[in-house]
């Protein structure tokens, strides 16, 4: 069984992470009108805001999901929330940004490891649904030009799990979907790069993921 799980994966040239709860840990997200928010994160904005959660998804639900799907403008965004909760838009920006910093820790040895495989040959590359103020901390342009490619829904438009966006990491990697593995913290994500293709795992913890990656002769 072992030799038989290496050679599903001993042509794997490509290894993909999601960002949040995988690269950047934190507590987990919850789905609240339709809409998948992280949890922590928007019970500090509220607090700091001075307002009731309820209050505070009214007022961004709309945008988060928009910003997410770039169909709205950073600067219309933060416009838009200046308006609905009654602050300066440089003071929202602050909170947001402070926030994903305080209740999220990079994942550093799993940062690391990534860098090692791409010393090894490997492409690595970004995977991630994000709306704009959680990408300006997550996804910094300058760190993300160490990974072969990187797609990140608030700049391309699309977000999982639509499979073209899965479609785009690999174009970009120059990758098959037989030679890929997805890493990712959600269930709802994996399924549909497994239908492309695409060897998975469903991420738990740094220990669960090396085990499995070494399994596959990637370590």
């Amino acid at each position: 069984m072992k030799e038989e799980s290496k050679k599903r994966c001993s042509k794997t040239k490509s290894i993909i992470f999601d960002i949040g709860g995988v690269l950047e840990l934190g507590e987990q997200s919850r789905k609240i009108n339709g809409c998948y928010h992280t949890k922590g994160v928007h019970e500090y904005m509220a607090s700091k805001l001075g307002i009731s959660l309820d209050q505070y998804f009214d007022s961004i639900d709309t945008v988060y999901s928009e910003s997410m799907e770039n169909k709205i403008s950073k600067q219309l965004l933060l416009k838009v929330l200046s308006q609905n909760l009654k602050k300066p838009q440089k003071e929202i920006e602050k909170l947001f940004h402070k926030a994903y910093r305080k209740k999220f820790k990079r994942n550093k040895k799993l940062y690391k490891f990534a860098f090692s495989l791409k010393k090894k040959g490997y492409k690595i590359g970004i995977l991630s649904d994000q709306w704009h103020l959680s990408a300006d901390v997550f996804a910094p342009k300058k760190p993300m030009k160490k990974f072969n490619a990187v797609v990140i829904s608030c700049d391309v438009g699309l977000r999982k799990p639509h499979p073209k966006i899965y479609k785009l990491v690999l174009k970009k990697l120059k990758t098959k979907p037989s030679e890929a593995i997805f890493i990712d913290n959600q269930k709802w994500n994996i399924e549909p790069a497994k239908k492309l293709g695409i060897h998975t795992i469903l991420y738990k913890n740094n220990k669960q993921l090396f085990k499995q990656l070494s399994k596959w002769g990637v370590e």
